[in-house]
Protein backbone atom coordinates (compact mmCIF):
# COMPACT_ATOMS: atom_id res chain seq x y z
CA UNK A 1 0.00 0.00 0.00
CA UNK A 2 1.24 3.53 -0.67
CA UNK A 3 2.63 5.20 2.33
CA UNK A 4 0.39 7.88 4.00
CA UNK A 5 2.79 10.01 5.66
CA UNK A 6 3.15 12.65 3.32
CA UNK A 7 4.51 16.51 3.10
CA UNK A 8 1.49 18.89 3.89
CA UNK A 9 1.43 21.42 2.03
CA UNK A 10 -1.33 24.07 3.23
CA UNK A 11 -2.31 27.94 1.60
CA UNK A 12 -2.26 30.84 2.73
CA UNK A 13 -3.21 34.32 1.72
CA UNK A 14 -1.14 37.36 2.12
CA UNK A 15 -0.96 40.86 0.60
CA UNK A 16 -3.54 39.43 -1.83
CA UNK A 17 -1.22 36.81 -3.11
CA UNK A 18 -1.28 33.17 -2.91
CA UNK A 19 1.89 31.98 -0.65
CA UNK A 20 3.23 28.14 -0.87
CA UNK A 21 3.86 27.06 3.11
CA UNK A 22 5.07 23.71 4.52
CA UNK A 23 5.09 21.89 7.67
CA UNK A 24 3.22 24.15 9.79
CA UNK A 25 0.32 24.15 11.54
CA UNK A 26 -2.90 24.20 10.08
CA UNK A 27 -5.89 26.22 10.74
CA UNK A 28 -9.57 24.85 9.89
CA UNK A 29 -9.04 26.10 6.09
CA UNK A 30 -6.03 23.98 5.66
CA UNK A 31 -3.84 27.05 5.79
CA UNK A 32 -0.77 28.51 7.49
CA UNK A 33 0.47 32.42 8.31
CA UNK A 34 4.26 31.00 8.37
CA UNK A 35 5.70 30.11 4.84
CA UNK A 36 6.55 31.41 1.97
CA UNK A 37 7.31 30.50 -0.98
CA UNK A 38 5.02 31.77 -4.56
CA UNK A 39 2.31 29.57 -5.11
CA UNK A 40 -0.81 27.26 -3.55
CA UNK A 41 -0.68 23.60 -3.52
CA UNK A 42 -3.87 21.77 -4.77
CA UNK A 43 -4.92 18.35 -4.02
CA UNK A 44 -7.15 16.34 -6.30
CA UNK A 45 -8.41 13.08 -4.77
CA UNK A 46 -8.67 10.12 -6.67
CA UNK A 47 -10.81 6.79 -5.95
CA UNK A 48 -10.32 3.75 -7.92
CA UNK A 49 -9.95 0.35 -7.87
CA UNK A 50 -6.24 -0.41 -8.11
CA UNK A 51 -6.14 -3.81 -6.64
CA UNK A 52 -7.86 -6.73 -7.08
CA UNK A 53 -9.80 -8.02 -9.86
CA UNK A 54 -10.67 -4.46 -11.83
CA UNK A 55 -7.46 -2.93 -11.15
CA UNK A 56 -6.75 -2.60 -15.08
CA UNK A 57 -9.57 -0.15 -15.08
CA UNK A 58 -8.68 1.28 -11.87
CA UNK A 59 -5.05 1.38 -13.21
CA UNK A 60 -5.82 3.29 -16.18
CA UNK A 61 -8.05 6.08 -14.54
CA UNK A 62 -5.19 6.77 -12.13
CA UNK A 63 -2.68 7.00 -15.05
CA UNK A 64 -4.90 9.15 -16.81
CA UNK A 65 -5.69 11.32 -13.94
CA UNK A 66 -1.85 11.62 -13.10
CA UNK A 67 -1.37 12.88 -17.17
CA UNK A 68 -3.94 15.67 -16.50
CA UNK A 69 -1.87 17.24 -13.46
CA UNK A 70 1.10 16.79 -14.98
CA UNK A 71 0.00 18.82 -18.10
CA UNK A 72 -1.91 21.57 -15.92
CA UNK A 73 1.55 22.15 -14.13
CA UNK A 74 3.70 22.10 -16.75
CA UNK A 75 1.99 24.45 -18.56
CA UNK A 76 1.03 26.62 -15.63
CA UNK A 77 -2.58 26.23 -16.55
CA UNK A 78 -3.77 27.93 -12.91
CA UNK A 79 -1.24 30.60 -12.30
CA UNK A 80 -0.15 29.91 -8.99
CA UNK A 81 -1.59 26.90 -8.11
CA UNK A 82 -0.02 23.74 -8.46
CA UNK A 83 -1.93 20.24 -8.75
CA UNK A 84 -1.13 17.34 -6.78
CA UNK A 85 -3.00 14.09 -7.35
CA UNK A 86 -4.04 11.80 -4.22
CA UNK A 87 -4.63 8.52 -5.20
CA UNK A 88 -6.54 5.61 -2.76
CA UNK A 89 -7.47 1.91 -3.61
CA UNK A 90 -11.14 0.94 -3.22
CA UNK A 91 -10.84 -2.36 -4.15
CA UNK A 92 -14.06 -1.99 -5.78
CA UNK A 93 -15.79 -2.58 -2.37
CA UNK A 94 -18.00 0.35 -0.84
CA UNK A 95 -17.00 0.06 2.55
CA UNK A 96 -13.41 0.69 1.24
CA UNK A 97 -14.80 3.98 -1.00
CA UNK A 98 -16.82 5.16 2.12
CA UNK A 99 -13.59 5.42 3.87
CA UNK A 100 -11.53 6.63 1.45
CA UNK A 101 -14.16 9.73 0.96
CA UNK A 102 -13.63 10.61 4.54
CA UNK A 103 -9.90 10.47 4.20
CA UNK A 104 -10.16 12.96 1.53
CA UNK A 105 -12.47 15.27 3.29
CA UNK A 106 -10.04 15.66 6.48
CA UNK A 107 -7.66 16.76 3.86
CA UNK A 108 -8.47 20.20 3.70
CA UNK A 109 -6.18 21.12 0.58
CA UNK A 110 -8.22 18.40 -1.92
CA UNK A 111 -10.58 20.68 -3.57
CA UNK A 112 -11.91 17.82 -6.30
CA UNK A 113 -11.80 13.93 -6.37
CA UNK A 114 -12.40 11.79 -9.43
CA UNK A 115 -13.77 8.52 -8.92
CA UNK A 116 -14.93 5.75 -8.31
CA UNK A 117 -14.90 3.11 -10.89
CA UNK A 118 -18.02 1.93 -9.40
CA UNK A 119 -21.52 2.77 -9.21
CA UNK A 120 -22.00 0.92 -5.49
CA UNK A 121 -18.97 2.59 -4.41
CA UNK A 122 -20.19 5.75 -5.59
CA UNK A 123 -23.18 5.78 -3.67
CA UNK A 124 -21.51 5.50 -0.65
CA UNK A 125 -19.24 7.99 -0.93
CA UNK A 126 -21.96 10.96 -2.21
CA UNK A 127 -23.22 12.01 0.94
CA UNK A 128 -19.83 12.38 2.69
CA UNK A 129 -18.38 14.37 -0.11
CA UNK A 130 -22.05 16.98 -0.39
CA UNK A 131 -21.65 17.13 3.12
CA UNK A 132 -18.78 18.74 2.88
CA UNK A 133 -19.34 20.22 -0.52
CA UNK A 134 -16.01 18.78 -2.31
CA UNK A 135 -17.17 17.97 -5.76
CA UNK A 136 -16.58 14.20 -7.18
CA UNK A 137 -16.72 13.79 -10.74
CA UNK A 138 -16.34 10.18 -12.16
CA UNK A 139 -15.40 8.80 -15.11
CA UNK A 140 -16.81 6.00 -15.02
CA UNK A 141 -20.22 5.67 -13.26
CA UNK A 142 -23.37 4.70 -15.43
CA UNK A 143 -26.75 4.24 -13.28
CA UNK A 144 -28.73 7.03 -13.45
CA UNK A 145 -29.71 7.28 -9.88
CA UNK A 146 -26.41 8.33 -8.97
CA UNK A 147 -27.49 11.75 -10.71
CA UNK A 148 -31.34 11.39 -11.08
CA UNK A 149 -32.60 9.99 -8.08
CA UNK A 150 -34.20 6.43 -7.21
CA UNK A 151 -37.48 7.30 -9.51
CA UNK A 152 -35.66 8.66 -12.39
CA UNK A 153 -37.11 5.69 -14.25
CA UNK A 154 -41.11 6.84 -14.12
CA UNK A 155 -40.12 10.42 -14.70
CA UNK A 156 -39.61 11.33 -11.74
CA UNK A 157 -35.83 12.74 -11.76
CA UNK A 158 -34.76 14.59 -8.59
CA UNK A 159 -30.85 15.86 -8.10
CA UNK A 160 -29.73 14.20 -4.50
CA UNK A 161 -26.13 16.06 -4.53
CA UNK A 162 -25.13 18.86 -6.29
CA UNK A 163 -21.56 17.64 -5.66
CA UNK A 164 -21.61 14.99 -7.96
CA UNK A 165 -20.52 14.74 -11.55
CA UNK A 166 -19.79 12.72 -14.32
CA UNK A 167 -18.14 12.62 -17.48
CA UNK A 168 -19.97 8.76 -18.81
CA UNK A 169 -23.21 9.00 -20.05
CA UNK A 170 -25.61 6.63 -18.03
CA UNK A 171 -27.51 3.10 -18.61
CA UNK A 172 -30.46 4.91 -19.46
CA UNK A 173 -29.15 5.12 -22.85
CA UNK A 174 -26.64 2.62 -22.21
CA UNK A 175 -28.99 -0.26 -21.71
CA UNK A 176 -31.26 0.53 -24.96
CA UNK A 177 -28.56 1.26 -26.90
CA UNK A 178 -27.40 -2.32 -26.42
CA UNK A 179 -30.55 -3.81 -26.89
CA UNK A 180 -31.81 -1.51 -30.18
CA UNK A 181 -28.06 -3.09 -31.90
CA UNK A 182 -28.78 -6.59 -30.83
CA UNK A 183 -32.47 -6.53 -32.16
CA UNK A 184 -32.42 -4.34 -35.17
CA UNK A 185 -28.22 -4.97 -36.23
CA UNK A 186 -27.32 -8.05 -34.95
CA UNK A 187 -30.86 -9.53 -35.71
CA UNK A 188 -31.26 -11.89 -31.99
CA UNK A 189 -34.87 -12.24 -31.15
CA UNK A 190 -34.69 -14.53 -27.69
CA UNK A 191 -32.56 -12.97 -24.92
CA UNK A 192 -31.75 -14.80 -21.80
CA UNK A 193 -30.78 -11.95 -19.26
CA UNK A 194 -28.59 -12.34 -16.20
CA UNK A 195 -27.12 -9.97 -13.60
CA UNK A 196 -25.01 -9.70 -10.45
CA UNK A 197 -27.31 -8.07 -8.52
CA UNK A 198 -25.36 -5.09 -8.25
CA UNK A 199 -25.80 -0.99 -8.61
CA UNK A 200 -24.75 -1.45 -11.91
CA UNK A 201 -25.04 -4.51 -13.39
CA UNK A 202 -28.69 -4.86 -12.35
CA UNK A 203 -29.62 -1.40 -13.69
CA UNK A 204 -28.09 -2.10 -17.17
CA UNK A 205 -30.01 -5.39 -16.99
CA UNK A 206 -32.84 -3.47 -16.19
CA UNK A 207 -32.58 -0.57 -18.35
CA UNK A 208 -31.76 -3.47 -21.77
CA UNK A 209 -34.79 -5.99 -20.56
CA UNK A 210 -37.56 -2.74 -21.08
CA UNK A 211 -35.64 -1.67 -24.53
CA UNK A 212 -35.91 -5.17 -25.75
CA UNK A 213 -39.00 -6.30 -24.89
CA UNK A 214 -40.33 -2.48 -26.24
CA UNK A 215 -38.78 -3.52 -29.52
CA UNK A 216 -40.64 -7.34 -29.51
CA UNK A 217 -37.70 -9.65 -28.43
CA UNK A 218 -38.22 -12.64 -26.13
CA UNK A 219 -36.82 -12.81 -22.81
CA UNK A 220 -36.50 -16.51 -22.70
CA UNK A 221 -35.00 -16.64 -18.88
CA UNK A 222 -33.46 -14.37 -16.02
CA UNK A 223 -31.01 -15.67 -13.84
CA UNK A 224 -29.15 -13.49 -10.83
CA UNK A 225 -25.91 -14.91 -10.22
CA UNK A 226 -22.99 -14.44 -7.31
CA UNK A 227 -19.71 -13.00 -9.26
CA UNK A 228 -17.51 -14.31 -6.83
CA UNK A 229 -18.24 -18.09 -7.36
CA UNK A 230 -17.03 -18.38 -10.94
CA UNK A 231 -18.64 -21.75 -10.92
CA UNK A 232 -21.93 -20.83 -13.24
CA UNK A 233 -22.48 -24.38 -14.59
CA UNK A 234 -26.04 -24.27 -13.26
CA UNK A 235 -27.04 -21.22 -15.09
CA UNK A 236 -25.10 -22.36 -18.28
CA UNK A 237 -26.72 -25.43 -18.34
CA UNK A 238 -30.17 -22.94 -18.20
CA UNK A 239 -28.91 -20.96 -21.06
CA UNK A 240 -28.61 -23.85 -23.16
CA UNK A 241 -31.72 -25.15 -22.29
CA UNK A 242 -33.68 -21.82 -23.13
CA UNK A 243 -33.04 -21.96 -26.68
CA UNK A 244 -31.73 -17.88 -26.23
CA UNK A 245 -29.63 -16.92 -29.17
CA UNK A 246 -28.48 -13.89 -27.02
CA UNK A 247 -27.28 -13.27 -23.14
CA UNK A 248 -27.27 -9.98 -21.75
CA UNK A 249 -25.41 -9.60 -18.70
CA UNK A 250 -25.29 -7.04 -16.60
CA UNK A 251 -21.77 -6.93 -14.87
CA UNK A 252 -18.31 -7.14 -14.85
CA UNK A 253 -15.54 -8.86 -16.70
CA UNK A 254 -14.30 -10.91 -13.52
CA UNK A 255 -17.07 -12.57 -13.61
CA UNK A 256 -18.45 -11.95 -17.04
CA UNK A 257 -15.58 -13.81 -19.06
CA UNK A 258 -15.71 -17.02 -17.12
CA UNK A 259 -19.77 -16.79 -17.24
CA UNK A 260 -19.82 -16.63 -21.25
CA UNK A 261 -16.80 -19.65 -21.07
CA UNK A 262 -18.49 -21.95 -19.60
CA UNK A 263 -21.96 -21.34 -21.25
CA UNK A 264 -20.51 -21.69 -24.57
CA UNK A 265 -18.54 -24.96 -23.14
CA UNK A 266 -22.37 -26.07 -22.10
CA UNK A 267 -23.14 -25.94 -25.67
CA UNK A 268 -25.05 -22.61 -26.30
CA UNK A 269 -25.09 -20.98 -29.57
CA UNK A 270 -25.34 -17.78 -27.64
CA UNK A 271 -23.70 -14.30 -28.49
CA UNK A 272 -22.82 -12.69 -24.93
CA UNK A 273 -23.52 -8.77 -24.92
CA UNK A 274 -22.87 -6.67 -21.89
CA UNK A 275 -22.22 -2.82 -21.03
CA UNK A 276 -18.65 -0.59 -20.31
CA UNK A 277 -17.31 -2.90 -17.51
CA UNK A 278 -17.28 -5.68 -20.60
CA UNK A 279 -14.75 -3.50 -22.61
CA UNK A 280 -11.92 -4.42 -22.12
CA UNK A 281 -9.01 -6.89 -22.94
CA UNK A 282 -9.24 -8.51 -19.43
CA UNK A 283 -12.74 -10.00 -20.83
CA UNK A 284 -11.32 -11.80 -23.85
CA UNK A 285 -8.61 -13.17 -21.71
CA UNK A 286 -10.53 -14.48 -19.19
CA UNK A 287 -13.43 -15.74 -21.78
CA UNK A 288 -10.81 -17.49 -24.11
CA UNK A 289 -10.31 -16.34 -27.40
CA UNK A 290 -12.26 -18.94 -28.91
CA UNK A 291 -15.54 -18.09 -26.73
CA UNK A 292 -15.12 -14.29 -26.94
CA UNK A 293 -15.14 -14.34 -30.33
CA UNK A 294 -18.13 -12.39 -31.90
CA UNK A 295 -19.31 -10.89 -28.24
CA UNK A 296 -20.38 -7.88 -27.90
CA UNK A 297 -19.96 -4.72 -25.48
CA UNK A 298 -21.31 -1.53 -25.65
CA UNK A 299 -19.08 1.82 -24.05
CA UNK A 300 -19.09 5.48 -23.26
CA UNK A 301 -18.41 7.90 -26.40
CA UNK A 302 -16.72 7.16 -29.61
CA UNK A 303 -13.39 4.94 -30.06
CA UNK A 304 -10.75 7.45 -28.31
CA UNK A 305 -7.83 6.36 -31.25
CA UNK A 306 -10.28 8.09 -33.71
CA UNK A 307 -10.88 11.44 -32.15
CA UNK A 308 -8.91 14.27 -33.12
CA UNK A 309 -9.36 15.85 -29.84
CA UNK A 310 -7.42 13.01 -28.16
CA UNK A 311 -4.27 13.25 -29.97
CA UNK A 312 -2.61 14.59 -27.49
CA UNK A 313 -3.53 12.59 -24.69
CA UNK A 314 -2.55 9.30 -26.86
CA UNK A 315 1.20 11.07 -27.55
CA UNK A 316 1.41 11.98 -23.83
CA UNK A 317 0.21 9.16 -22.59
CA UNK A 318 2.78 6.87 -24.65
CA UNK A 319 5.36 9.10 -23.52
CA UNK A 320 4.62 8.98 -19.64
CA UNK A 321 5.51 5.13 -20.05
CA UNK A 322 2.68 4.12 -18.21
CA UNK A 323 2.92 0.41 -17.12
CA UNK A 324 -0.51 -0.10 -17.67
CA UNK A 325 -3.23 0.79 -20.30
CA UNK A 326 -5.72 3.81 -20.06
CA UNK A 327 -8.12 1.43 -20.64
CA UNK A 328 -11.84 2.00 -21.55
CA UNK A 329 -12.06 5.30 -18.62
CA UNK A 330 -9.01 6.97 -19.61
CA UNK A 331 -10.04 9.79 -22.05
CA UNK A 332 -12.95 10.43 -19.15
CA UNK A 333 -10.35 10.14 -16.39
CA UNK A 334 -8.76 12.59 -18.09
CA UNK A 335 -11.51 15.02 -18.54
CA UNK A 336 -12.76 14.79 -15.27
CA UNK A 337 -9.84 15.66 -13.84
CA UNK A 338 -9.13 18.45 -16.10
CA UNK A 339 -12.83 19.37 -15.15
CA UNK A 340 -11.98 19.97 -11.51
CA UNK A 341 -8.39 22.07 -12.87
CA UNK A 342 -10.87 24.02 -15.18
CA UNK A 343 -13.46 25.16 -12.17
CA UNK A 344 -9.95 25.79 -9.62
CA UNK A 345 -9.09 28.44 -12.62
CA UNK A 346 -12.87 30.16 -12.43
CA UNK A 347 -12.50 30.12 -9.07
CA UNK A 348 -9.38 31.64 -8.82
CA UNK A 349 -9.56 33.84 -11.45
CA UNK A 350 -12.85 35.03 -9.81
CA UNK A 351 -11.26 36.13 -6.63
CA UNK A 352 -8.09 37.98 -7.54
CA UNK A 353 -5.92 35.63 -8.45
CA UNK A 354 -6.33 33.85 -5.06
CA UNK A 355 -8.21 30.98 -3.47
CA UNK A 356 -11.57 32.13 -1.51
CA UNK A 357 -12.26 30.80 1.95
CA UNK A 358 -14.87 28.72 0.91
CA UNK A 359 -12.97 27.26 -1.80
CA UNK A 360 -14.41 23.80 -1.40
CA UNK A 361 -18.16 25.23 -2.35
CA UNK A 362 -17.35 27.41 -4.92
CA UNK A 363 -15.46 24.59 -6.75
CA UNK A 364 -18.90 22.85 -6.58
CA UNK A 365 -20.47 26.09 -7.92
CA UNK A 366 -18.44 26.68 -10.82
CA UNK A 367 -17.69 23.20 -11.98
CA UNK A 368 -21.89 22.98 -13.15
CA UNK A 369 -20.49 25.97 -15.52
CA UNK A 370 -17.53 24.48 -16.82
CA UNK A 371 -17.61 24.05 -20.55
CA UNK A 372 -14.43 22.48 -22.29
CA UNK A 373 -12.96 20.72 -25.48
CA UNK A 374 -11.44 17.62 -23.85
CA UNK A 375 -10.20 14.25 -25.04
CA UNK A 376 -13.64 12.62 -25.50
CA UNK A 377 -15.35 15.69 -26.91
CA UNK A 378 -16.96 18.35 -25.51
CA UNK A 379 -17.60 18.97 -22.11
CA UNK A 380 -20.06 20.35 -19.89
CA UNK A 381 -22.69 19.11 -17.92
CA UNK A 382 -26.66 19.41 -17.59
CA UNK A 383 -28.70 20.07 -14.74
CA UNK A 384 -28.17 16.91 -12.84
CA UNK A 385 -24.80 16.99 -12.80
CA UNK A 386 -24.37 14.24 -15.76
CA UNK A 387 -22.55 14.63 -19.11
CA UNK A 388 -24.06 16.60 -22.19
CA UNK A 389 -21.65 14.60 -24.15
CA UNK A 390 -24.17 11.09 -24.72
CA UNK A 391 -22.00 9.20 -27.39
CA UNK A 392 -21.95 5.65 -27.23
CA UNK A 393 -20.16 2.65 -28.88
CA UNK A 394 -20.63 -1.07 -29.77
CA UNK A 395 -17.50 -3.21 -30.12
CA UNK A 396 -17.50 -6.61 -31.09
CA UNK A 397 -14.54 -8.98 -30.60
CA UNK A 398 -12.60 -10.10 -33.74
CA UNK A 399 -9.91 -11.80 -34.01
CA UNK A 400 -9.12 -11.61 -30.63
CA UNK A 401 -9.64 -8.41 -29.77
CA UNK A 402 -12.51 -5.73 -29.41
CA UNK A 403 -12.93 -3.38 -32.22
CA UNK A 404 -15.94 -1.00 -32.89
CA UNK A 405 -18.65 -1.60 -35.42
CA UNK A 406 -21.44 1.49 -34.65
CA UNK A 407 -21.47 4.63 -32.79
CA UNK A 408 -23.75 6.79 -32.06
CA UNK A 409 -24.85 10.45 -30.72
CA UNK A 410 -28.18 10.82 -28.22
CA UNK A 411 -29.81 13.97 -27.53
CA UNK A 412 -31.67 15.08 -24.45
Amino acid sequence: MRNRSLLILTTAVTAGALTLTACGSRDDKGGDSSGEGGGVTVTIGLDAPLTGELSALGLGIKNSADLAVKTANKKQYVKGVTFKLETLDDQAQPSAGQQNATKLVADKTVLGVVGPLNSGVAESMQKVFDDAKLVQVSPANTNPALSQGPNWASGEKKRGYKSYFRTATTDAIQGPFAAQYVFNDAKKTKAFIIDDKKTYGAGLAGTFKGEWEKLGGKTVGTQHIDPDTKDFSAVATQVKNSGADVVYYGGEYPAAGPLAKQIKEAGAKVTVVGGDALFSPEYVKLAGATAAEGDFATSVGAPIETLASAKEFLANYKAENYKEAFEAYGGYSYDSTWSIIEAVKKVVDGNGGKLPDDARAKVVEALQGVSFEGVTGSVAFDEFGDTTNKQLTVYQVKNGAFAPVKSDSFGE
